[in-house]
């Protein structure tokens, strides 16, 4: 196998990078790009494996992002996505290193930032181009020995064919040039005295492991240029999460925590339903749909897909190729519910089974449309419900542009924001603004516990009239049947 050598970093003229190009960092970026897009790195931040890289004095927030670099073997200009592939010369591993503390000053070019000396380590080994499948790649990164990035490149958001002729529209790719084709989720930070090693493997071919040594660097940034700034913003960002930096969770929020969840699910529809409307919520269920698996209650977050009326001069720009409707699906994580503004429109699909069986793997709970399912049968399979208005064969074009994704949308005749609580079961589905639900939660587990003794007053034969709902001397004795309960 060919090793990455000085003759190659020299050959190199422009080294250019991916901003975001896997699904799993989209999803925790919280953006999915429709386009790909770009920044240069100067060939100068280029290095061998087993170099070291100085954190720059003064500086907290070093990030390593593990890539795939594709290596350039003969010119490309203009170059169509099918002939692009054969313009690659060598797949090879890279780090793209840079310094969120002066992201700030880059105004978004990132040469401060990330053109660092030894900022782009590439290597070891260099895999020949026409003996891999481009889409059946493996990237894994490791952290003083612990795996922490590996992903695949079978689902990227734009194939390495497409970024290579995208590139050759405006300028020509020479032999040489390097191109970092993004990163998966799991890039984090770097401190001094860190290992960083990144691995690109093709079935039994591997470039083996590209090493990296952090170092601390000893000059501090002079006063006439940018000085290192690091805030919350930029360590979420270079940790991947508030979370992974340490950070307090922003904000008031209310999450799905385990316990939240597990009570909503001990509850009914109807329940929850009552609950809302004592608090002036009427409007909040999403109406005429019938479920694939009708016995199955589900509870999970909401993420949205919004549909608009087809029209073919915009289907042309929105609706081909890595939609808002691929994007959608590629991003629901585990336990979120994928809810689609179809306008009731039931003359076409909305989902089928390729996609839903995608959103299925994601680990999504659930599939929300008001409109028609493709593939039905196939989707009514899966353990994963679909809620539908209709089946119907038609393609989404025939009535539907896919056009935007986690934004307010209407369904089944209300309306659905990102993060709100859906609640699904045999009575309908629910939909729960987050701020209340702990309050609605526990109230309903009363509201059950209230009607579990009134059904066995009226089983023993008692008229509902003052027990339903309780007066006081019903309540008085519902009070001493629940302390009765509670001792046991």
């Amino acid at each position: 196998m060919e090793l990455v050598d000085d003759r190659l970093l020299a050959a190199a003229r422009k080294v250019i990078a991916v901003h975001i190009n896997y699904p799993s960092r989209a999803a925790q970026r919280g953006r999915t790009p429709e386009q790909p897009s770009y920044f240069l790195k100067p060939s100068s931040s280029l290095a061998l494996s087993g170099s070291a890289v100085e954190r720059p004095a003064g500086c907290e927030l070093l990030g390593f992002e593990g890539e795939i670099a594709l290596v350039i073997g003969t010119s490309a200009r203009r170059v169509s996505p099918a002939d692009a592939w054969r313009h690659v010369g060598w797949v090879t591993a890279s780090n793209d290193l840079g310094v969120y503390d002066l992201r700030y000053a880059d105004k978004g070019s990132n040469l401060r930032s990330k053109g660092g000396d030894g900022f782009t380590p590439v290597g070891p080994g260099l895999l020949p181009a026409d003996a891999v499948d481009p889409g059946d790649l493996r990237i894994r990164t490791w952290l003083n020995g612990t795996l922490v990035q590996d992903d695949t490149t079978a689902d990227l958001l734009f194939p390495f064919s497409r970024l290579v002729a995208d590139l050759s529209q405006l300028l020509t790719l020479e032999p040489g040039d390097i191109i970092l084709t993004g990163t998966p989720a799991g890039a984090s930070v770097a401190v001094p005295g860190d290992v960083l090693e990144v691995e690109v493997g093709a079935g039994a071919l591997s470039t083996g492991r590209l090493s990296t040594r952090v170092s601390e660097g000893a000059t501090p940034l002079a006063d006439f240029g940018a000085r290192p700034r690091a805030d919350d913003v930029q360590r979420e960002e270079a940790y991947g999460s508030r979370e992974a930096a340490g950070l307090p969770a922003a904000g008031p929020q209310v999450v799905l925590t385990p316990e939240l969840k597990a009570t909503l699910e001990s509850v009914s529809t109807a329940t929850l339903s009552s609950q809302l409307r004592k608090r002036g919520l009427n409007n909040v269920s999403i109406d005429g749909l019938a479920s694939t698996r009708p016995g199955q209650r589900v509870v999970g977050l909401a993420r949205t897909l919004r549909y608009v009326p087809n029209r073919e001069d915009l289907f042309k720009q929105h609706g081909a190729g890595y939609n808002a409707q691929k994007r959608a699906i590629d991003t629901v994580n585990e336990g979120e519910i994928l809810v689609m503004e179809a306008r009731g429109e039931k003359g076409t699909g909305t989902v089928g089974d390729i996609l839903a069986l995608r959103a299925q793997v994601r680990g999504a709970a659930a599939i929300i449309t008001d409109g028609g399912v493709r593939d039905f049968a196939t989707v009514a399979a899966m353990d994963m419900p679909t809620f539908y208005a209709n089946p119907h064969p038609a393609v989404l074009g025939r009535r539907h542009i896919p056009w935007d994704t986690d934004v307010t949308i209407a369904c089944g005749g209300t309306t659905v924001q990102p993060g709100d609580i859906i609640v699904a079961d045999a009575d309908g589905i629910l939909v729960i603004p987050p701020a209340l639900a702990v309050e609605l939660a526990e109230d309903s587990v009363a509201q059950e516990r209230e009607e579990t003794f009134i059904a066995l007053m009226v089983a023993k034969g008692h008229g509902v009239d003052g027990l339903y709902p309780l007066n006081a001397a019903w309540r008085a004795r519902y009070e001493t049947w629940h302390a009765g309960r509670s001792g046991d």
